[in-house]
C-alpha cells in the first residue's frame, strides 16, 4: 500500500482485467522462482515504524503533513491517518555490528524527527494505540489526504456495505461502529524485515508464524482504545476488525479476513501470493503497462506491480514482499505483529529476539513446526494479545507453558544461538537480550507500564479516565525520549 495511486472511478471491467494481469504477474513469479533469479547470499534487514502525532495536551494532532514537510526527508511519509507518520530505515546487512548500526542510524533520525515535530507544536508517541485517543480523532475528515487512502476507504466500506462493527472483550468491554476505515490507523506498529533466498523463504515464515504469539506476549504495547481498558495487545483484534470487508453473513460462511495469520504451513512463497489470488478480491484494481513476461523474455527484472499492490492490501502478520533491491529481485518476510515502542531500545531488543529466533527455528531440522498444529500457533497470538506475558501458550516439547517461562527457559537461548549463527557481535547480542529477559524477570511491557500508570494517576485522584490517560499519554512519551527500556521504568 505504500504506493500513490490517483483519484479515479473503477469499474467492473478495471475488475477483470486486474484479476488477469495478477495471474499473469504470479506465472512470472513463479518461473523467476523456478530459474533462481533471486540471490540473498548475505541477508538484509529493515525496519518500519509507524508513529501517533501528539499535541500539546497530549491528544491526536492532525498535522502529518506539516510535520514531514519540516522533516524533509524520504524515508517518512505519511499513513492513514493525519495523526499518523511512518518511517522505513534503509537496509542493512546481516552482519556482526548490524544492531548497533541500525541503533545510531535509527536513532539520529528519530531525534531529527522529533526535533522538527516540537518546532512544529506536535510531539511523535511509538505506541501500539494512542492511549489518549478519542471518538472525534478517527472521524472520515482525518483520513490523510493522498487519494490512495480515500480510494482505499471507500472501497473497504463498498465491499462490506454496512458499517463496521467493532466489539472486543476484556476488562471494560467495547463495542461500537464505525462508518470508515479510520480506526485502523489507531494501530501503530514496528515491521521487521527479512531478505531471504527463495528456497529457504517458507523454513523463515513458518518459523515466523511459529514465534508470533511470543512477540506479542513480550512486547504488547496497546491496552487502552477510546477509553476502554481492552486486551494487553488490543491491536490485534482491532486491526482484524476495522478493515474487515466481510459482512456477519460472510463470516458465518467462513470467508477469510482480510487481516488474516493463515490457515497452513506453507512450503514456497508462491504458495501466499496464490492464496491472495485465490481468496480475496482486488481492492485497488489499477493496471499497469509493463508486461512481466515480455520483460523476463529480455532478461529485465519486472516490477510486478499488480501482485505487489494487491499483496499490500492483505494484512497478514507475516507477509511476504516481493521488490526490486538495487535492481535486483528479492523476497522478504515483513512481521508485522508487533506495536511500535515503547522506546528505540526496546524495538531493537524485539528485533534482536526475533531475529535470532526464527533463524535457529528455521535452521532447525527436523522443522520444530511439523510438531505443532498450525491451528495452535494461531491460538498462541490470540491468547497473547490478550493476556501479554500472562498469557500461556503451546509449543512443542512443553505443552501448554506460561509465556514468560518458556521464553526464560528455552527461547533466550534459541534466539542467542541464532544470533550467533548470524554472526552477531556478542555483546550486542547479549544486552538487547538481556532487556527481553529483564521484561520477563519484572513482568513489565509496555502495557503493563500503561495500566499500573492509570491506576496510579486515578488512585492519586485524577478520577476522570479521559483525563487519566491524557496525563498518561504524556509521561510516556517522557519516558520514550530517554530512550531507556520499559522494563526499567517506574510507573507515573
Amino acid at each position: 500500500m505504500g504506493r500513490d495511486v490517483p483519484a479515479i472511478t473503477i469499474t467492473r471491467q478495471d475488475r477483470r482485467a486486474y484479476r488477469d494481469k495478477m495471474r499473469e504477474c504470479l506465472d512470472v513469479l513463479q518461473r523467476m522462482l523456478d530459474e533462481s533469479w533471486f540471490d540473498s547470499s548475505v541477508p538484509r534487514v529493515g525496519l518500519e515504524i509507524e508513529f501517533n502525532l501528539v499535541d500539546p495536551d497530549g491528544h491526536a494532532a492532525r498535522t502529518n503533513e506539516r510535520v514531514l514537510a519540516a522533516i524533509g526527508r524520504p524515508a517518512w511519509e505519511t499513513e492513514l491517518g493525519q495523526f499518523n507518520i511512518e518511517f522505513s530505515s534503509d537496509p542493512f546487512k546481516m552482519t556482526c555490528g548490524v544492531f548497533a548500526e541500525l541503533e545510531v542510524a535509527v536513532g539520529d533520525v528519530l531525534e531529527h524527527a522529533f526535533e522538527r515535530a516540537r518546532a512544529q507544536g506536535s510531539r511523535i508517541a511509538m505506541v501500539g494505540i494512542l492511549p489518549s485517543l478519542r471518538h472525534s480523532d478517527v472521524e472520515e475528515e482525518a483520513i490523510s489526504a493522498n487519494p490512495r487512502y480515500r480510494l482505499l476507504n471507500d472501497q473497504i466500506m463498498a465491499a462490506r456495505g454496512e458499517e463496521i462493527r467493532i466489539s472486543i472483550d476484556g476488562p471494560e468491554p467495547l463495542h461500537t461502529y464505525a462508518d470508515n476505515i479510520l480506526l485502523e490507523a489507531a494501530c501503530t506498529s514496528v515491521q521487521f524485515h527479512l531478505e531471504v533466498s527463495p528456497g529457504v523463504f517458507a523454513d523463515y515464515w513458518n518459523a515466523a508464524q511459529m514465534t508470533a504469539g511470543i512477540q506479542v506476549a513480550l512486547g504488547a504495547n496497546a491496552p487502552y482504545l477510546l477509553g476502554h481498558e481492552l486486551w494487553q495487545e488490543t491491536r490485534i483484534a482491532l486491526f482484524k476488525q476495522a478493515t474487515d470487508t466481510r459482512s456477519e453473513e460472510m463470516r458465518r460462511q467462513g470467508v477469510r479476513p482480510r487481516v488474516w495469520f493463515g490457515e497452513q504451513w506453507i512450503n514456497s512463497a508462491a504458495d501466499l501470493f496464490e492464496e491472495n489470488l485465490r481468496y480475496f478480491p482486488a481492492l485497488l484494481p489499477l493496471v499497469e503497462d509493463e508486461d512481466p513476461a515480455a520483460a523476463v523474455e529480455r532478461g529485465e527484472v519486472p516490477e510486478l506491480a499488480e501482485l505487489a499492490l494487491h499483496n499490500g492490501t492483505i494484512y497478514r502478520w507475516n507477509r511476504p514482499v516481493y521488490g526490486l533491491v538495487d535492481g535486483r529481485p528479492s523476497l522478504r518476510v515483513e512481521n508485522r505483529v508487533l506495536p511500535a515502542g515503547p522506546t528505540l531500545t526496546d524495538a531493537l531488543a524485539n528485533a534482536a529476539f526475533y531475529y535470532g529466533l526464527v533463524h535457529e527455528l528455521a535452521t532447525a531440522r527436523p522443522p520444530v513446526w511439523r510438531q505443532m498444529s498450525f491451528t495452535a500457533a494461531d491460538a498462541n497470538l490470540t491468547a497473547a494479545a490478550r493476556h501479554g506475558l500472562g498469557a500461556t501458550v503451546y509449543w512443542p516439547g512443553f505443552g501448554v507453558i506460561g509465556a514468560a517461562e518458556l521464553t526464560l527457559r528455552h527461547l533466550l537461548p534459541l534466539a542467542a544461538a541464532g544470533l550467533a549463527k548470524w554472526g552477531i557481535n556478542p555483546a550486542d547480542a547479549s544486552r538487547l537480550l538481556g532487556v527481553i529477559e529483564q521484561r520477563c524477570v519484572t513482568g513489565q511491557t509496555g502495557a503493563a507500564w500503561q495500566l499500573r500508570s492509570v491506576r496510579r494517576i486515578q488512585q492519586a485522584g485524577v478520577t476522570d479516565r479521559g483525563e487519566a490517560l491524557r496525563l498518561m499519554t504524556q509521561g510516556y512519551i517522557d519516558r520514550m525520549d530517554t530512550k531507556e527500556p520499559v522494563h526499567t521504568g517506574p510507573t507515573m
